[in-house]
């Protein structure tokens, strides 16, 4: 499976963690922070490695608190990016394993991180390959991002994986609008490195949209 599949996936994908205890607050920013470390600073070849250490502390705590939605959406999250790093055949058995992830978080709260999951989600079934060889479904991840979208309208991750969704059905009007109103989502908090890698994917991404308005 080609390793880009999921590089751009997954990058800001939360918002306020307000419901959360203090220490489990702490536990996610600094998985979060450690995410957008990797996946934005670190070379390409020591991505892999990174992210597979990641990923362990990410299952650790979605073991130690299994009723918090949040601790499974950045399992999801990582394992995802660890597959798109590792790329190969494996990557498809990652996928399937942060789907379950994202689907677990679901029937816990699905609005936490402001519906975080159903973008992350959406992701997966717009990225991985369609049967038989793996679970991609483009229909499903349009109706994944519609919910998303309700949740969390104006935010830089539901409307970039939306505009990337768009532009991946050749709708590249509606892509190019909803790009351009992910970059003026306002900034998180803490997040600084997440959000700098994500305008710049969405600017690379109205690059190839323009090109095919042109």
């Amino acid at each position: 499976m080609n390793k880009m599949i999921f590089c751009v996936m997954l990058g800001a994908l939360s918002g306020s963690v307000w419901a959360l205890d203090g220490a489990d607050q702490q536990r996610l920013a600094s998985i979060q922070q450690s995410w957008a470390h990797i996946q934005y600073e670190l070379p390409a070849e020591q991505r892999t490695a990174a992210f597979e250490k990641l990923a362990g502390e990410a299952t650790a705590f979605t073991q130690e608190r299994q009723t918090v939605a949040e601790a499974w959406i950045w399992s999801g999250i990582v394992t995802s990016s660890w597959a798109g790093a590792q790329g190969g055949l494996g990557a498809l058995g990652k996928a399937k394993a942060a789907r379950v992830d994202f689907e677990k978080a679901l029937t816990l709260n699905p609005a936490a991180l402001q519906g975080s999951a159903y973008t992350s989600l959406a992701a997966l079934y717009d990225r991985v390959p369609g049967w038989p060889i793996g679970f991609g479904d483009a229909d499903k991840a349009e109706q994944l991002l519609k919910q998303a979208l309700a949740l969390n309208p104006d935010g830089i991750d539901s409307l970039y994986f939306w505009g990337d969704h768009l532009y991946r059905q050749g709708r590249y009007s509606e892509a190019r609008g909803a790009l351009l109103k992910a970059l003026k989502a306002p900034a998180r908090a803490g997040r600084e490195v997440a959000d700098s890698g994500r305008r710049q994917e969405i600017q690379a991404l109205l690059v190839n949209v323009d090109k095919k308005l042109n």
